[in-house]
């Protein structure tokens, strides 16, 4: 089994933190994981992407053009700048964010979409978008691991003032409502 997973954001979005989290997680359930992180700009805002790759055999920590099994997006722009990593029958899961253009692009071009849109995530803090994003792949089936795996990850990973917002936020993407698009 191997599985490539990439995660497209900016700065401040929780990028690096959520590439950790899934390949802990791979980990505990026994996978060998590479991972790398490519940062724009050294400050909020610049792009940030993580590759994280799952199975036997990986020499390198960089997901192929076209090798990507899944592209988690914290935003539409950035989601759209990294397609070209995904394979045509690969997933999306994606924040909209108010980025319509960029929504649309990703609807007309990707066979396996979904839309986290907006609203239905404004009662969870900005600051845990990634853990929310994280478990609507959980629950989309793309992940090779369970919830409660991740949810173990996170209770050892996350500081205490930290992990209470984010298990709510994880629990708000596992049961919200995801279907695609």
């Amino acid at each position: 089994m191997t599985f490539n997973c990439m995660i497209a954001g900016v700065g401040g979005q929780g990028t690096v933190l959520a590439s950790k989290l899934i390949a802990v997680a791979a980990i505990k359930k026994g996978f060998d994981v590479r991972t790398t992180e490519t940062i724009g700009m050294a400050q909020r805002g610049g792009s940030v992407f993580g590759h994280v790759r799952i199975g036997e055999n990986i020499f390198s920590p960089i997901i192929p053009v076209g090798g990507a099994d899944a592209l988690i997006g914290f935003e539409p722009a950035e989601t759209v700048r990294q397609l070209s990593f995904l394979r045509k029958d690969g997933a999306v899961i994606v924040y909209n964010g108010g980025n319509g253009d960029m929504v649309q692009y990703l609807k007309e071009n990707v066979q396996k979409l979904i839309v986290i849109e907006a609203l239905r995530f404004t009662e969870h803090s900005v600051k845990t978008l990634n853990v929310f994003l994280l478990g609507a792949a959980v629950k989309s089936g793309i992940l090779p691991f369970d919830a409660e795996t991740l949810k173990q990850v996170l209770r050892e990973m996350l500081p205490e003032r930290f992990l209470e917002m984010n298990l709510k936020a994880f629990e708000g993407g596992l049961h919200g409502h995801v279907g695609a698009d």
